[in-house]
């Protein structure tokens, strides 16, 4: 499966009438993103360990509103997969590109988990760019205080894929050809429930996941180190001057996600998916969706 709106499964009614895959060279490398509707450009970047696809329930209702540009970072999706380069400043700096040659100068940016670090790299590299931000569900690093590594069980079920991830080697040799156990454990307990994102969704990440390369760059996003750095080097070139909204789920970060944001962006505001975890998107996306037009708008 190549992972293009032509070709994934479950997508909303309609879906494919308004949106489209494009494909893009940016510095020698493909990078996808799933394209539609009219307005200001919005940029959804997506959450470890998915890709476009974890965007699909809220895009119609942005499309209303805005040129929707639904974006795989290398390693995901229907993007290369290179063997480096996985770091949060070359993440940023492509999807950066990427806007560039679809046309857009200047954009809205949201993005969590992942997306959350390269958003705010990508807001605080090109300033000139990004006209909101909005991140959601995720640590910023050198902001967020971080867990120590014994930790009470209930927090050590959500956070100990952060050290297995930056294993060099073994992880992979563990997960491959179990990814259904890893990356269904992942879903089934960062969610509200076990039953908030559906197996049908679930399958269709893993199955993107079993390409070695995709398994390997969904380690590399982890083991590549320097991004924390990168985001405290940014950050001290001065606080971002964009409105920005933090958002994070009532079982899951709550008001976390705006006490990190609010120290490199004082325009900051806060919200919190009711009923909600990790994966916004999915696990409320009619909030997600009415939240975000209502800031970009």
């Amino acid at each position: 499966m190549p992972f293009t709106v032509d070709a994934v499964p479950h997508l909303p009614a309609g879906f494919g009438d308004t949106f489209t895959s494009r494909t893009t060279d940016v510095d020698g490398v493909a990078l996808h993103a799933v394209v539609g509707g009219t307005g200001p450009a919005l940029l959804l970047l997506p959450g470890w360990p998915q890709f476009w696809y974890g965007w699909r329930l809220v895009m119609p209702a942005l499309a209303e509103h805005f040129t929707v540009v639904a974006a795989d970072l290398r390693g995901m999706g229907a993007s290369d997969k290179p063997a480096d380069g996985y770091d949060a400043v070359t993440l940023a700096d492509e999807m950066t590109g990427l806007m560039t040659s679809l046309g857009h100068d200047t954009f809205h940016v949201a993005g969590y988990d992942l997306g959350m670090m390269v958003g705010y790299v990508l807001a605080a590299r090109h300033r000139e760019r990004v006209t909101r931000l909005a991140l959601a569900e995720a640590v910023l690093p050198g902001f967020t205080p971080m867990p120590p590594l014994l930790m009470p069980p209930e927090a050590n079920e959500l956070a100990w894929h952060f050290v297995f991830n930056r294993l060099a080697g073994i992880n992979e040799r563990m997960v491959s050809g179990r990814e259904e156990i890893y990356f269904g454990h992942q879903f089934a307990t960062k969610a509200a429930s076990p039953e908030a994102i559906p197996p049908t969704a679930v399958d269709v990440y893993v199955d993107a996941l079993r390409d070695p390369a995709a398994l390997r760059a969904s380690f590399a996003f982890y083991r590549a180190g320097e991004s924390g750095d990168q985001v405290v080097a940014l950050a001290a070139e001065g606080p971002l001057d964009i409105p920005v909204l933090a958002i994070g789920g009532e079982h899951g970060m709550r008001d976390g996600v705006e006490r990190a944001v609010r120290q490199v962006a004082p325009d900051t505001s806060g919200a919190v998916a009711p009923g909600a975890a990790h994966f916004l998107p999915e696990e409320a996306p009619a909030w997600t969706a009415r939240t975000l037009i209502d800031f970009f708008a």
